[in-house]
């Protein structure tokens, strides 16, 4: 394909890729958007890597990049109530019995409009199924903004005829260019983390404190984490999550306030890297469907929206 926001090259494992390009000040920021999952796949600024990716020949690894709907990260069992009737999702976490990211992780998203070479819109289409009775459009706007910093645009509609409950989020890993991530400072500004089960299910909250509180940041070194934060705290109307190299540039994640929560991933998992990091923006955190916690509705023809982003920060 040739036209404006298609890639060119061979169709990968994830699909058609979508192509942004934009001139900034800061350089050439460039994105690729793959259909499956609707997954961001790469972004850099000036040749600058802020993304990790990964070979056209593999699926997303720890669902690198996908979107989450309409519900992000956990399902305990996969199972829920509606209305007093017990409601049985697919179980796609076997190794923990959960039923994990939602219902898009197999599914191809397809243009929504025409593709500029700036900003593209995808959307996917949930249907009623066992487990999830709810008929959905999930839709995301991705574009280059001015300074070259990304922007998602996450939208939800109900199409059918019944009130549906529902989250949003995703799941980019970030880096800044080659520098190991041993050596990055990560900042959250959460003053309340979930504590989990063995299934890592929500028990409980407790206050931040000691390696838990990442509000003054810290150097990653050997942390392993898999933890949601909440109570965060804002800045200048925006929920900021940072990650910074040892000479000050870092990456940034905000995200609008309906994105009250973060999920931190912290893995030795990732293919090629000792560590990588996971900032997972989130409306509602793991097991929301039964908790009730974050959960909102949506009533039929009503539309939620939300925006997350990911901008690069110079050295000081």
């Amino acid at each position: 394909m040739s036209a404006p926001g298609y890639a060119t090259a061979a169709v990968p494992a994830t699909g058609t890729q979508y192509q942004l390009v934009r001139d900034t000040p800061t350089g050439r920021a460039e994105a690729k958007i793959a259909a499956l999952a609707g997954a961001l796949r790469s972004y850099s600024v000036d040749g600058t890597e802020y993304v990790e990716t990964y070979a056209d020949s593999s699926l997303p690894p720890s669902a690198c990049g996908i979107l989450l709907a309409p519900w992000p990260n956990r399902v305990a069992g996969g199972q829920w109530t509606l209305d007093g009737r017990t409601q049985q999702l697919d179980i796609t976490e076997p190794s923990l019995g959960n039923a994990s990211h939602g219902l898009l992780r197999n599914t191809g998203y397809t243009p929504a409009g025409t593709p500029t070479a700036g900003s593209l819109t995808l959307q996917a289409e949930i249907f009623p199924q066992h487990g999830y009775p709810f008929h959905l459009v999930h839709a995301a706007t991705y574009s280059l903004d001015d300074d070259g910093g990304l922007r998602v645009r996450q939208h939800l509609t109900n199409v059918g005829g019944a009130r549906a409950p529902f989250a949003l989020g995703s799941h980019p890993f970030l880096r800044i260019g080659s520098v190991p991530v041993e050596d990055l400072t990560l900042t959250v500004p959460g003053r309340t983390r979930l504590t989990v089960d063995e299934q890592l299910i929500p028990t409980g909250q407790e206050s931040v404190s000691g390696a838990g509180d990442f509000r003054g940041g810290r150097r990653i070194g050997d942390l392993l984490l898999n933890t949601a934060y909440t109570d965060l705290e804002p800045e200048d109307g925006e929920y900021r999550h940072r990650l910074q190299a040892p000479d000050g540039s870092g990456v940034m994640l905000w995200s609008t306030p309906e994105f009250g929560y973060v999920h931190v991933f912290v893995t030795e998992a990732f293919p090629g890297r000792t560590r990588a990091v996971a900032l997972e923006p989130m409306t509602a955190p793991a097991n929301a469907l039964n908790s009730g916690e974050g959960l909102r509705w949506l009533e039929p023809d009503q539309s939620f929206a939300a925006e997350w982003g990911i901008r690069p920060e110079p050295a000081p």
